[in-house]
């Protein structure tokens, strides 16, 4: 029997926990009916996550899962991957867990180009915690902890995985599920560092103080701003102010991590190093 996406879900552990109006839940469907187009039997799945809204996901898949602490993700993932290389490892982080806390396992994971698949629900704050900012948040965009506004920019999530070495970068938002499932397959299929920055919706705090409104006019703000990447590239500086690009950044085949592993360690073995 095929497996449908239903076959990865814990149904019982339904509803979500999210609030309403958060995209997380349709991220979690677009990354089950990928995982069904792949069949890719639940064994063969380790979904590693961390702290926060989005890092709760692995409470949902019916696969294998590693729950752990906040910014590490990548770096369990790295380990889960390194001795277990048969398996797809997804690790699931919001722009808190990537590259706030933690960014420096987001760049290494980049650079070393392990076959690992990180899919970010970026929501543009510390949505569990209270709405804090975070490295992806927009210059003058209104937190908790940014009364009168941010006051530095935010991360590029997506240039900062291709400047780091990414074999694939993308990014969707939760209005483009048809666009969303198709670029998680692409990601899970490509060998080395994958990502899928995911914009999210986060109605909670971030819709409310920057006065973007609920779940459902955060999602017509994704429908009239995100354009594709070759549209985005024609456009002046000034002219992309507002919009966000989506598609995929860049798709190469740099070898990964446990490939050049094995061919230097080869050569150790045949006396060839130097």
């Amino acid at each position: 029997m095929a497996l449908t996406y239903k076959d990865y879900i814990k149904t019982e552990k339904q509803p979500y926990m999210w609030c309403s109006g958060c995209g997380n839940g349709i991220i979690l469907r677009s990354i089950t009916e990928a995982l069904a187009s792949l069949q890719i039997p639940l064994e063969k799945i380790v979904i590693a996550t961390g702290i926060g809204c989005w890092g709760k996901a692995d409470d949902y898949f019916n696969t294998h899962a590693f729950h752990g602490t906040h910014g590490r993700a990548l770096a369990f993932a790295t380990g889960i991957k390194a001795v277990r290389p048969e398996v797809h490892v997804l690790a699931l982080m919001g722009d808190g867990d990537s590259v706030t806390i933690g960014g420096n396992h987001f760049i290494h994971a980049a650079r070393r180009n392990l076959d690992v698949t990180a899919i970010i629900s970026n929501n543009f704050n510390y949505g569990m915690t209270g709405g804090q900012y975070s490295a992806t948040s927009p210059l003058a965009a209104i937190t908790s902890t940014s009364p009168n506004g941010v006051p530095e920019p935010g991360f590029d999530v997506c240039e900062l995985a291709v400047s780091a070495g990414a074999n694939y970068v993308a990014r969707t938002t939760v209005y483009h599920v048809k666009q969303m499932k198709k670029l998680i397959e692409q990601a899970i299929s490509k060998k080395g560092f994958s990502m899928v920055e995911v914009m999210n919706a986060c109605p909670t705090h971030y819709g409310r103080r920057n006065m973007k409104g609920g779940g459902l006019a955060l999602m017509n703000y994704f429908k009239e701003k995100a354009i594709s990447k070759s549209r985005y590239d024609k456009l002046g500086e000034e002219e992309r102010l507002g919009y966000l690009a989506t598609g995929v950044f860049v798709d190469r085949d740099r070898p990964d991590f446990l490939t050049v592993y094995k061919q230097l360690n080869s050569r150790d073995l045949a006396g060839d190093a130097r």
